[in-house]
């Protein structure tokens, strides 16, 4: 699902994220953590993500999505189908 226009962050983030039947999302890092502060260092080490266009499959939790909330510049979020296993 993509969210066409406007540059408001928060409402392409809603866009996203409102698929209400998946349990699990698929976070891409996109973005170098190189000059970044220690604490974005750490939320992509705390998703599992440490090299540019690695993947993780995990659990749509509140505490995920915050995270991913936080570095939304360094990663790219979709939902994942139940069906396909990865």
């Amino acid at each position: 699902m993509k969210y066409s226009g406007g540059k408001n962050p928060r409402k392409r983030w809603a866009s996203i994220m409102s698929s209400p039947t998946s349990s699990k999302i698929r976070v891409t890092q996109i973005g170098s953590p190189i000059g970044r502060k220690k604490s974005q260092r750490a939320t992509l080490i705390g998703l599992g993500l440490n090299k540019l266009n690695r993947s993780r499959v995990l659990e749509d939790t509140p505490s995920v999505r915050g995270m991913a909330f936080k570095i939304r510049h360094l990663v790219h979020v979709e939902p994942v189908d139940e069906g396909s296993g990865t």
